[in-house]
This record gives C-alpha cells, structure tokens and sequence, in this order.
C-alpha cells in the first residue's frame, strides 16, 4: 500500500465510515465488512475525503476537463472534489444530473457546467456499474467523453450472485465495457493489509480472517 491508501482505510475507519462485523451486501452475500460514504456527512470529514478524491486523481495521471458526479451520492462527490482540487491549483468545472428532467427554468437533467471535452465520473464504489452505465450515456449524447471513473473503494469482488458468479468484478466489467479506467482511493487489498500489517490494531486484526475468507470466495485478483 502507498502512503495515501494507508491513510485513506485509516481515515474511513477512524470516521466509522468503514466498519468490520456481520453485514448484508446488496448482492445479498453476507459480508465482514461494509463502507457507506453516506456517512461522510460532516463537514470536516467531507473536506477530507474530497482531498483524497482530488489527489489520487491528479496522481493517476488522466488528463481531465471536467467532473461530472451521478445522482445522488456523486453531487456531494464531484462538488467537493472540484473545491479540493482548486485547491490544488487546479480549477475544474463540474455537473450532475437530477433524477428527473426539470420541465421549467432552464430544464433538462443536468445541472452545473456544460459537459465538455474528457469528463471524470466520480462515485463512491461500483456494484453493478448501473450509474456509470447512464452517466457514459449522458456525458456522450452531450458530445463530451468519459475518460475516467473515480471511486472510493473498490471491493475487488466478483460480480453475479452464488451460482452464476462472473469472473470479473464489476469494477473490471465497466473498465472493459467503456475502455476507460476505474481508479480507487483504496481497494480490499488494502483494507486487508491495514487489518493484517505491522502495527493493526488488534480489536481490528481480529478481523483479518473472516476478511480472507471472503476474500477467498468472492475476490478477484486484481482490480
């Protein structure tokens, strides 16, 4: 793990965003461990987490024009990281689209900047990639291009349900389907390897079991 992965898995444990027990998934598997980044509902903690989203960003490399944040998470999302990238010395424009179109005003379904040139989604994880997939539709019927999907954590797991699992994750399924990458603050390696390294917190560490087992039956090998 990089030094901001450390500290990004720190931080969404430390903010209770990240927590370990017994949890149901929405694919209905029962999971030790479930990260809801609707609980960066403070001011402080969202300030922090637009600062991880704005510099893994700027560290991936991707030539960017714009953000674009879906319906819902992704407003709070994509606003934040355009204030912590501004930050940064770099100002970017941003939009999100509304659930339903506005029929009076200046209507239609996006609201912000006029999506242009190479648009980054932002997102808190990918389950089964339904918000991006309408989000590629919408930046491309507006003549811009999706060239990037941020996301908080990718949970490195295969797709499907028991019984008919894919080989892929839907992380790995939206990369190939739009050929465009999928970069994570943090992903469950490294959620594993705060459990597991030197130094874990042992009420944590104990844990790192039923993470591996989990691991074991639904991950895949790389994001």
């Amino acid at each position: 793990m990089n030094n901001l992965r450390q500290q990004f898995i720190a931080f969404s444990v430390s903010a209770g965003v990240l927590r370990f027990g017994e949890f149901t998934t929405k694919a209905g598997r029962q999971s030790p461990y479930f990260f809801n980044a609707g609980l960066f509902h403070e001011g402080a903690t969202l300030a922090q987490l637009a600062q991880f989203y704005a510099q893994t960003l700027l560290d991936s490399g991707v030539e960017f024009d714009m953000l674009f944040g879906p319906a819902y998470k992704g407003i709070t999302l994509a606003s934040a990281t355009a204030v912590a990238l501004a930050g940064k010395g770099r100002n970017t424009s941003f939009a999100f689209n509304r659930k339903e179109a506005k029929d009076h005003g200046e209507g239609g379904t996006i609201v912000g900047a006029k999506l242009r040139g190479k648009v980054v989604i932002i997102d808190d994880v990918i389950s089964a990639g339904t918000s991006v997939r309408e989000s590629v539709d919408m930046i491309r019927a507006a003549g811009a291009e999706p060239c990037a999907v941020l996301i908080a954590l990718d949970r490195m797991e295969r797709s499907g349900k028991d019984g008919a699992l894919s080989a892929s994750s839907a992380v790995q399924e939206v990369g190939r389907e739009f050929n465009i990458p999928v970069i994570s603050i943090g992903n469950l390696e490294d959620l594993f390897g705060y459990l597991s390294g030197p130094g874990a917190d042992p009420e944590l560490a104990k844990h790192t079991d039923a993470v591996a087992a989990y691991r074991a039956r639904y991950g895949v090998e790389s994001a």
